[in-house]
């Protein structure tokens, strides 16, 4: 393992892992429809997807969840990508989206127009993923859906602001406007996640609570800002100021993994994506892990997810 070093501690581990997350914008779509007119998103599994009503109001409709209807405004985010339906009523059959002619206007930005010419419904949608562990923790903890709506002060003013200034850039897109709304969308999806944290009960269980935890969290984020650290039980106790026992006893309650396995999922979650991503050498990667040779990184890699590294290298290329 490599040499121990002074790490300085975090007093915000839930705020500085919702900053590590890094979006990836895959397509952004401008959408005319008029009344009446239905749409069904198929599932995108491992990604997210959002609707910004700027005009008018739909209904989304998502399995085994009670319909919600959309007004100008609001936000719905599916974390999870689940597939669903939008439409102008409730009731109407909708068309599948791949069926639907769509204009390409730039390498992520399309434009929709359908639907039987009656009133107009104008919507700003996209699909991102993460590009972060983080990420893939995060989205297992969300809810299906996430709606904000505008109405009764529900969205706060940072993000009414946001949401309109990205309406305006898809509406016209601009000299750099791809770039603008990929970012707003970005800062948007982050800013109703952490929304969701703070506001839902759901949020005070798990890996978020982990992260919230005065202790818990202390070590947590050591673990993911320094991977490479030869951390061992009794340095992420003292980081936690805590007892070695108790802090393992605590640690297990919460997280329902021990500090060790999850240490070693952490790192090997890194792996895969880095190596889902582009090339890279087995003894780099090793290194950059904490592990003090290819062999011992290897078998670490095998035991939590059945293949061996270069395999997996293989069939991701």
């Amino acid at each position: 393992m490599s040499k121990q070093r002074n790490i300085p501690e975090s007093s915000d581990t839930l705020g500085e892992t919702l900053y590590s997350l890094r979006l990836n914008g895959l397509i952004y779509a401008k959408s005319e429809f008029s009344a009446p007119w239905g749409v069904e998103m198929p599932a995108m599994e491992g990604k997210m997807m959002f609707h910004i009503v700027t005009q008018g109001g739909c209904w989304l409709r998502l399995k085994n969840q009670q319909d919600v209807f959309l007004r100008a405004g609001d936000l719905a985010l599916l974390p999870r990508g689940e597939g669903h339906e939008i439409a102008s009523e409730q009731l109407l059959h909708c068309q599948p989206f791949f069926d639907i002619p769509v204009k390409t206007l730039s390498e992520r930005f399309e434009f929709m127009r359908y639907g039987g010419g009656g009133e107009e419904t104008l919507l700003t949608c996209g699909v991102l993923s993460f590009d972060h562990v983080a990420g893939e923790k995060l989205v297992k903890q969300l809810p299906e859906i996430i709606h904000m709506k505008s109405e009764g002060g529900q969205l706060p003013g940072q993000l009414q602001a946001l949401i309109q200034l990205m309406s305006e850039e898809a509406s016209t897109l601009r000299a750099g406007g791809e770039t603008v709304v990929a970012n707003l969308a970005d800062i948007i999806v982050i800013q109703a996640i952490r929304y969701w944290i703070e506001h839902a009960p759901e949020a005070n269980m798990g890996w978020l609570a982990a992260l919230r935890d005065p202790k818990i969290g202390k070590a947590l984020a050591v673990m993911h800002t320094h991977p490479e650290a030869s951390w061992t039980v009794d340095r992420l106790a003292e980081k936690a100021g805590m007892s070695r026992s108790g802090f393992s006893a605590r640690f297990t309650e919460v997280l329902g993994t021990s500090a060790k396995q999850y240490l070693t999922d952490w790192r090997m979650n890194l792996a895969r994506m880095k190596i889902m991503q582009s090339p890279v050498p087995l003894v780099d990667l090793a290194e950059e892990l904490g592990y003090t040779s290819e062999a011992a990184f290897s078998r670490a890699y095998k035991r939590v997810f059945g293949v061996p590294p270069l395999r997996q290298s293989r069939s991701a290329s």
